[in-house]
């Protein structure tokens, strides 16, 4: 028997003694992620074949998840959501219901819950340059060489107000040029050199495919495309960047919580962890996971505090200051 047919059984066995659908449960669980697409066609079949719960999945940016979630208060139509900006939920206490997961004991200390919310995976800010167009001498080494003439509308970012990574990396910026007027002006001369995509999963194919030269991007997103061989390489900025928590959370009036509080606990589950971390590139929420060896140790890498709580509170601020720049143009 080979290797690969080993790992699947063993991680199918880990799963099924650690997971069982919850007695009386529907068998159907309604998901809203902002995952890419790669992502919920490899996890989504390991729910279901570990649980026996059918996912029905919404897949949106994490703002328009939100929104959706908000405009369906009255009458819910989603159980969990799932892998999305941790400030959208910190912000949006009133649409959540707070769990209790099986294994909250192992989550570690740096990404212990603040709210209703809880952590899903640990990602980190980076660029993803393309290396037929640059040469290792000539990429940016900062989030201020973006803003170098030669990258005039080569540099690609999703848009902030629809994307909650783009919200987090806007955020990082500010955390370390300033939350002030000079840090907004400091990042407007990036801003004019970039590109906007409606999806931050598009950020690195666009890099990928030579469409632009630079993206800012989730680390994992850029290393899917290092994985499958593509022509880029991951820069994680000299002058600092984030590494936070994506969130997952029951939703308040969930028609199945049940089945909403298993998928919880199956993607906080030990195997789990593991996949995301070995397959997808994500940093590990667990105390006993162990992170990638391909990814740069956490230790190496410039880090600037992130107020999770900040940015949920200045949301409208920094939207409204993002539009004023969109408009600009």
């Amino acid at each position: 028997m080979n290797q690969s047919r080993l790992t699947a059984i063993a991680f199918g066995a880990a799963l099924a003694a650690a997971l069982t659908a919850p007695a009386g449960a529907q068998q159907r669980v309604s998901v809203y992620t902002a995952h890419t697409a790669n992502i919920v066609e490899r996890l989504i079949p390991e729910f279901e074949k570990a649980t026996g719960i059918k996912a029905d999945v919404v897949k949106a940016g994490s703002g328009d998840i939100i929104n959706r979630v908000r405009a369906e208060a009255a009458n819910p139509k989603c159980d969990v959501i799932w892998s999305i900006g941790a400030e959208l939920l910190e912000a949006n206490p009133d649409l959540l219901q707070p769990y209790q997961p099986k294994e909250a004991d192992k989550i570690a200390d740096a990404f212990k819950p603040t709210g209703a919310w809880l952590p899903y995976t640990g990602i980190v800010n980076v660029f993803v340059v393309n290396t037929r167009k640059l040469k290792p001498e000539e990429y940016p080494k900062t989030w201020t060489d973006l803003a170098q003439p030669r990258f005039k509308n080569l540099v690609s970012m999703a848009d902030v107000e629809k994307s909650g990574s783009a919200y987090m990396q806007l955020n990082t910026f500010l955390a370390i040029y300033g939350d002030n007027d000079a840090g907004w002006a400091k990042f407007k001369t990036v801003f004019n050199n970039t590109a906007i995509s409606t999806s931050s999963g598009a950020v690195p194919r666009f890099v990928n495919d030579g469409e632009a030269v630079v993206g800012i991007t989730l680390e994992d997103n850029a290393y899917l495309y290092l994985k499958g061989g593509g022509p880029v390489a991951i820069v994680y900025p000299a002058d600092g960047t984030s590494a936070i928590a994506d969130g997952m959370a029951l939703v308040k009036g969930a028609p199945n919580p049940a089945g909403g509080k298993a998928f919880i606990d199956w993607a906080l589950s030990g195997p789990v962890q593991d996949l995301v971390v070995q397959e997808l590139g994500r940093r590990p929420i667990r105390k006993d996971a162990k992170p990638l060896a391909a990814l740069k140790p956490m230790e190496e890498i410039k880090l600037v505090k992130y107020d999770i709580k900040n940015a949920a509170n200045k949301r409208k601020e920094y939207i409204d200051r993002w539009h004023a720049l969109v408009q600009s143009r």
